[in-house]
């Protein structure tokens, strides 16, 4: 594929509107009992324009979601795909036989990986009616009370308490919650819907820390409202803690351009090394011959060699902060990641 193709590629996911699905993660099960028995999988989507919400989907509901996206794009010749048609990801298939709770569960892996490559398809497909339709949450959707979110809960740490500050009930970061919240721990809070949280941090992608009724702790960020966001300067939080940040990230291959978001609070610190975010990104995308490159003011792609051009694209992500507008500390930074031997992608080079 030609460079032209890459940034073609790349333009048209740049130009799909912000409610646009970009990524889906299975945050638990829960079993529902009524005229039939079964569990559906609880879902945390998140948008292009860095809004999430969870949706409640059966894999029956994916199956027929697969079966239309073949109907329509799935090619004849698997090996020669026309302008109108896509290899589709794999779904995990149909099981008759055993414990519904383990079939659930043993699922999860495998239908987050069919999401997940679902959603980097190209960007045409996913204005699909059916796509949008089966990550769009309804009414019903909203209404619903989430449970424990097992799986986004984050890596079990000690959280350090601070003192709450004095708050101004007008001026001061809130949230009103939305549902009752039980912690599992010491570090968590227990909320009971219509409270309001008042924030101190961002914890990572998905939990925030806040204090009410005079304790502090952490809580689901899907179980609120957010009534006023904290100022980025506060992300880093009274206690001390890393600024949350989220690095948007882009592979440029042959076959075209995959994007990821990847929050980097957890493994890295707010300025990583080179060794560090070239390992990281080695993880992210499976590929270990890659090369890490940045977008200087003229739109020419710049390529990092070590921690002095880490810093330098951290400064120019930082003076063109003004001029792109962005949800408060989402995609800081912008990562291009090329294979190392391609060198016929850059305008210039560090």
């Amino acid at each position: 594929m030609s460079h032209p193709q890459r940034l073609r590629d790349q333009s048209d996911f740049d130009q799909l509107p912000d409610n646009i699905p970009v990524s889906a993660t299975i945050a638990d099960t829960e079993e529902k009992r009524g005229f039939i028995y079964y569990f559906r999988f609880v879902i945390e989507v998140k948008t292009k324009g860095g809004s999430k919400y969870l949706i409640y989907r059966r894999y029956r509901e994916f199956f027929n979601l697969h079966q239309t996206l073949e109907a329509k794009y799935s090619p004849g010749d698997s090996e020669r795909p026309g302008p109108n048609t896509c290899v589709l990801p794999s779904l995990p298939g149909k099981i008759y036989i055993g414990n519904k709770q383990e079939i659930a569960e043993s699922r999860i892996p495998e239908l987050n990986t069919y999401m997940k490559r679902l959603l980097h398809l190209p960007a045409w497909l996913l204005h699909d009616e059916t796509l949008r339709i089966f990550f769009y949450q309804t009414e019903e959707d909203s209404q619903q009370q989430p449970r424990a979110l097992r799986r986004l809960r984050p890596p079990t740490r000690k959280v350090k308490a601070v003192e709450p500050p004095k708050m101004d009930l007008f001026s001061s970061p809130r949230a009103e919650a939305m549902f009752d919240f039980r912690g599992n721990s010491k570090a968590e809070l227990n909320l009971k819907r219509g409270e309001v949280i008042f924030l101190l941090r961002r914890v990572n992608a998905d939990w925030l820390e806040g204090t009410v009724n005079n304790q502090t702790g952490i809580f689901p960020e899907s179980y609120v409202k957010i009534i006023k966001a904290l100022p980025e300067s506060d992300s880093e939080g009274n206690g001390g803690g890393h600024t949350y940040s989220c690095l948007r990230c882009y592979l440029l291959t042959p076959s075209g351009v995959e994007t990821r978001d990847v929050c980097v609070q957890e493994d890295l610190s707010i300025q990583p090394s080179y060794k560090d975010l070239l390992s990281r990104m080695r993880n992210v995308f499976k590929v270990e011959d890659i090369a890490l490159n940045y977008r200087d003011p003229e739109g020419d792609l710049v390529r990092i060699i070590d921690d002095e051009d880490v810093q330098m694209m951290i400064e120019e992500a930082r003076r063109q902060k003004g001029k792109v507008k962005r949800p408060v500390n989402q995609f800081s930074w912008e990562l291009h990641v090329t294979m190392a031997s391609d060198l016929s992608v850059y305008n210039c080079e560090a």
